[in-house]
């Protein structure tokens, strides 16, 4: 019988994908979206759409026991949906933790948890890394996010946890890049134009992984049926920014770049006008405090052996190969 998998935020960079490679590995596959989801990247005729309401336990519920009635249950979830920036600073936990503690009581009450139920969290739900020794981020590490963001997605974490017996699997993702991302190309644009920009003096350490080997790790997880575990994702390396903008400006073919570094009391302050002005044209900006703190923070490297022994999970592409094709995508589509 052919097994049924859901993926919620499925119009977005991370969803999409694992929404493809569902339809690869023959699953009946279910795309959560909004009504008002873009359809971009779910072109896919073999794809089925569902809309949930997320807001109220009781009608999700019975949205659930219809879905169960007329389709059957689902073998697993991967739950994406969610906000990484909000005009209304309350909306990320209402979102982020009220929307999927709602899911979690609803799949329960309606007797629909599946076998596996892949959370995908965040690296910014642990908080700030060893700055002064550079270690490793481990699981053993007590979570302290400094981000609304993070603590929002660290409030989800620890409902999932405290729900008995639910199959969670939490995946913490550093930086995901790749084909059909947007945020990077922020960064590779301003290569092209001849920039090399870092924020703050002291060192710091970036790590990232490939949105295929993010998707990998999905798929190994619920092959493996691995439950009530969590893990860090990354490529297991660590690249301080200059590397990563030395990276991009080869992909780029850049020959001269102008190296620029911004003191971080001036990026604090150019995300607080940022914010500002949002708030005055209503529409919620990538550039934020959020974000000033992400880029303030210097080590962002974690451990990914847990992954490795766990779900045999091996990176197949690397920062300067993943970067490269990044780019030839980027090119392809006139975004570059």
């Amino acid at each position: 019988m052919q097994k049924k998998i859901l993926i919620t935020g499925a119009s977005g960079f991370i969803g999409s994908a694992i929404v493809a490679r569902a339809l690869e590995e023959g699953y009946e596959t279910w795309a959560g979206i909004r009504s008002n989801s873009s359809k971009d990247m779910l072109q896919d005729e073999r794809i089925n759409f569902i809309e949930l309401n997320y807001t109220d336990t009781n009608k999700l519920t019975e949205e659930l026991i219809a879905f169960d009635n007329q389709h059957g249950k689902l073998d697993a979830i991967v739950h994406v949906a969610g906000i990484t920036k909000a005009l209304n600073k309350d909306d990320f936990e209402k979102i982020n933790y009220g929307y999927t503690k709602n899911f979690v009581d609803a799949l329960v009450k309606a007797n629909m948890v599946p076998k596996t139920f892949v959370f995908m969290s965040t690296l910014g739900a642990v908080g700030v890394g060893d700055e002064i020794n550079y270690s490793p981020m481990r699981t053993h590490r007590i979570p302290k996010p400094n981000t609304i963001y993070g603590k929002s997605k660290l409030l989800a974490e620890t409902y999932l946890k405290s729900t008995p017996g639910f199959p969670y699997v939490i995946l913490r993702p550093t930086g995901v890049y790749g084909p059909c991302d947007k945020d990077y190309l922020i960064i590779m644009r301003a290569v092209q134009k001849g920039l090399n920009i870092g924020a703050g003096f002291k060192k710091q350490l970036l790590s990232f992984i490939y949105i295929s080997d993010l998707v990998d790790i999905v798929f190994l997880a619920i092959d493996k049926e691995v439950t009530r575990r969590e893990y860090y994702v990354s490529d297991g390396n660590g690249y301080t920014d200059d590397e990563f903008n030395r990276i991009v400006q080869r992909a780029l073919n850049k020959k001269r770049v102008f190296r620029i570094r911004i003191p971080l009391f001036l990026v604090k302050a150019a995300a607080h006008v940022t914010e500002k002005v949002g708030e005055q044209l209503n529409k919620p900006v990538t550039f934020n405090s959020d974000k000033y703190k992400i880029m303030k923070q210097r080590n962002w490297v974690c451990d990914i052996t847990p992954l490795k022994e766990e779900l045999n999970f091996t990176p197949k592409v690397y920062l300067e190969e993943g970067v490269e094709k990044t780019v030839a995508w980027y090119k392809d589509k006139g975004w570059l």
